[in-house]
């Protein structure tokens, strides 16, 4: 599940936002060390916490130390981030720009509902522009010094090109869908603009794994049968309405593995990317399935949605109170009219951007439960207690594996490697018939 769900939600909607590639570092799995392997004559030995210790022990201290600074650099981007963000809004409004720019679609159109799409579409562009500097080194550059891009900057200059233009589409339809709300009701809009982003959240859900995902990406069948045959066995052990598993080449893109169950209403695939094929074995596939299956089985998409209502209606209620104040004590300077003004989407963008950034820890621990949840769910479905932990170590490459507990919940949207690995060792302890247990009775 993707991480920061209510403000990447929410500023999707309502706001906008040449080197050589580096090599994939396919490090093979470890073994099981001993202290993890559960002995045949006396299975009571075992110790989840000295087998777990054992298993963090397997990655050489330059590579946790090189994931530990990649992941805590991620800290002071989120400031970062929201910093820009709010500096941009505020200079829109200050500068009278955001006023300009409604000006300029009054007289393009007289429609009220083509001149806030007009808007729209320029905000993004505007916004996308002004923000470009941090995110050429966030997403490009800082990726690259830590080994985890493999695209060199024309293509991935290109790629964010097409998603500008997607961005752009889809928050003129959104705009569009909620100025008509503003306009309509005044007083309650808040209420109803809750609604409409909802609505658009469930539609995303839909709509982005289908058509938005292969504007980026090459799906296709997984060709390896065993491969295959292995994750579709666990899809109708579990009534997941599937004939079909897809592959999808994000190594032009990125070395990380990852794999989704995604789609609503009839939209339902199961996709996994080639750097999982690549880089993990059978067991360590079948628990990252059996993981993504945890979500759909455990209606998570659902609850995601109803997390989201939750944090959208309150971040529109705030809204309502401290953009009418805003726009009582600045509207004038600013040349904002009111909420169903274009030129006060700076205002609103934020207005969420700040809600969002002061409830990160609060999204960051609905996300990282539900996350918790998936992974019980694939170790119960995949029996694969050693391949989870070897898969916890592959992403221990971009994330930290043992922070400390606060720093935990504040910071991590997933539960972290050392408690993935400690929820594995637990359950072989509980003596299930696991791969690693039953090779060695």
């Amino acid at each position: 599940m993707r991480s920061q769900i209510f403000l990447v939600a929410l500023m999707t909607f309502l706001a906008a936002a040449g080197s050589v590639p580096a090599q994939a570092e396919v490090s093979p799995s470890p073994a099981p060390p001993a202290a993890a392997i559960v002995s045949a004559s006396n299975p009571k030995s075992f110790d989840p916490a000295k087998a777990t210790q054992a298993w963090l022990d397997t990655v050489p201290q330059d590579k946790r130390a090189k994931s530990d600074s990649y992941f805590e650099g991620g800290y002071w981007l989120l400031l970062w981030d929201y910093l820009l963000g709010a500096a941009i809004s505020i200079w829109l409004l200050t500068s009278l720009l955001s006023a300009r720019i409604r000006d300029f679609a009054e007289r393009f159109t007289g429609s009220r509902t083509l001149q806030v799409a007009i808007y729209g579409a320029v905000y993004v562009i505007l916004t996308y522009a002004l923000a470009f500097p941090l995110t050429v080194y966030e997403q490009f550059f800082r990726e690259h010094t830590y080994g985890l891009a493999t695209q060199t900057f024309g293509p991935w200059f290109l790629e964010q090109l097409i998603m500008l233009g997607v961005n752009a589409v889809a928050l003129a339809i959104v705009l569009m869908a909620l100025y008509a709300v503003f306009r309509a009701a005044p007083r309650s809009w808040w209420m109803w603009g809750t609604g409409v982003a909802i609505f658009f959240f469930v539609l995303g859900a839909m709509v982005a794994p289908v058509f938005v995902s292969p504007l980026l990406n090459t799906y296709k069948p997984v060709s390896d049968v065993k491969i295959r045959d292995s994750i579709l066995q666990l899809a109708r052990a579990n009534e997941i309405p599937v004939d079909q598993v897809y592959e999808f080449d994000a190594s032009r893109q990125t070395t990380r593995v990852s794999a989704n169950v995604s789609g609503l209403l009839g939209t339902t695939r199961i996709s996994l990317n080639d750097n999982l094929l690549k880089q993990c074995s059978l067991p360590e596939i079948r628990q990252v399935m059996g993981h993504e299956m945890g979500h759909y089985v455990l209606n998570h998409t659902t609850k995601m949605v109803s997390q989201f209502a939750i944090f959208a209606f309150v971040a529109f209620l705030l809204a309502r109170f401290s953009f009418d104040w805003a726009v009582r004590k600045w509207g004038p300077r600013w040349s904002v009219r009111g909420i169903a003004d274009p030129a006060g989407l700076p205002l609103l963008a934020l207005i969420f951007a700040t809600f969002g950034f002061i409830f990160t820890p609060i999204s960051n621990s609905v996300t990282r439960i539900a996350e918790r949840e998936a992974d019980a769910f694939g170790l119960n479905t995949s029996r694969e207690a050693d391949g989870f932990a070897q898969s916890a170590l592959k992403l221990g490459a971009y994330r930290k594996l043992n922070p400390g507990p606060i720093e935990e919940i504040i910071f991590y949207d997933h539960p972290s490697g050392r408690a993935r690995i400690r929820m594995a060792m637990d359950w072989k302890a509980a003596q299930l018939p696991t791969g690693g247990a039953a090779e060695n009775k």
